[in-house]
């Protein structure tokens, strides 16, 4: 089983490393479900981890139907992250009636190279998952992630299963969505992945001594501005270990 964990810091990676993760997912403002991390946060993650780093590439959060201007901007981040030694990157475009931005997500494929690409979430938005499946297949995407079109992979875990069949050995269906210790041994069973996406956060108390509380940054809703979800260690490898000896495939 490879274990992909989802992160916002170095220090994320460091847990996930830790705790005996393969991968991680790099982004920032997960708030948003994860955009595009900075340079410096690619770099540092790069210099210290050995892991296999995947980078976001996402200009904003809202829906995967993008502008000229944010395709360019896109194109100008995997360049980027190639250049700063990245393992894979992340990303995923649509068009407005559902289906797969064929040629932009093509473009975006080809300068990745020799980078390995997986297509996100936005699968589950689209509107004919096995057409855009068989069109992944075809622009050599190696890699979807997918909550079955739900809001967590054990919901959808009866279309992840139909898409690994479908997939085959042609492409990689990657479960994310929900993924604990708990449900994971189940949804493998129910499903048949080999791969697992997973953030695995706890909250934490902001080290702030001096608190404003009549103002807050986050807009429109207004979280507590003095605790942080950060990716826990022991959760991850409580991740990790869940399968016990069948965790390898």
């Amino acid at each position: 089983m490879i274990f992909e964990v989802c992160i916002d810091s170095v220090e994320g990676a460091l847990a996930a490393q830790n705790a005996g993760a393969q991968r991680v997912e790099l982004c920032a403002n997960l708030v948003e479900g994860g955009t595009t991390p900075s340079l410096g946060m690619i770099e540092q993650t790069r210099r210290k981890t050995s892991l296999t780093i995947n980078i976001i590439i996402r200009p904003r959060g809202g829906d995967f139907c993008y502008s000229d201007a944010e395709f360019e901007v896109m194109l100008g981040d995997v360049k980027a992250a190639l250049a700063a030694g990245c393992d894979g990157v992340v990303l995923g475009l649509l068009l407005p009636d559902g289906s797969i931005d064929r040629e932009r997500t093509k473009r975006l494929v080809k300068a990745a190279r020799p980078m390995s690409v997986t297509f996100h979430r936005a699968f589950d938005m689209c509107s004919l998952p096995e057409e855009t499946l068989e069109n992944l297949v075809d622009l050599g995407i190696e890699r979807v992630l997918t909550s079955g079109q739900k809001n967590s992979a054990m919901e959808g875990a009866d279309r992840i299963a139909r898409l690994v069949s479908q997939a085959g050995e042609r492409i990689i269906i990657m479960a994310g969505g929900g993924v604990t210790s708990k449900n994971l041994p189940a949804l493998v069973a129910a499903t048949g992945i080999r791969e697992c996406h997973f953030s695995a956060r706890r909250s934490t108390d902001s080290p702030m001594h001096y608190r404003n509380s009549e103002c807050v940054m986050g807009k429109p809703y207004q979280p507590d501005e003095y605790i942080r979800r950060v990716p826990d260690e022991e959760l991850i490898r409580q991740v990790v270990q869940s399968l016990g000896n069948r965790n390898t495939y």
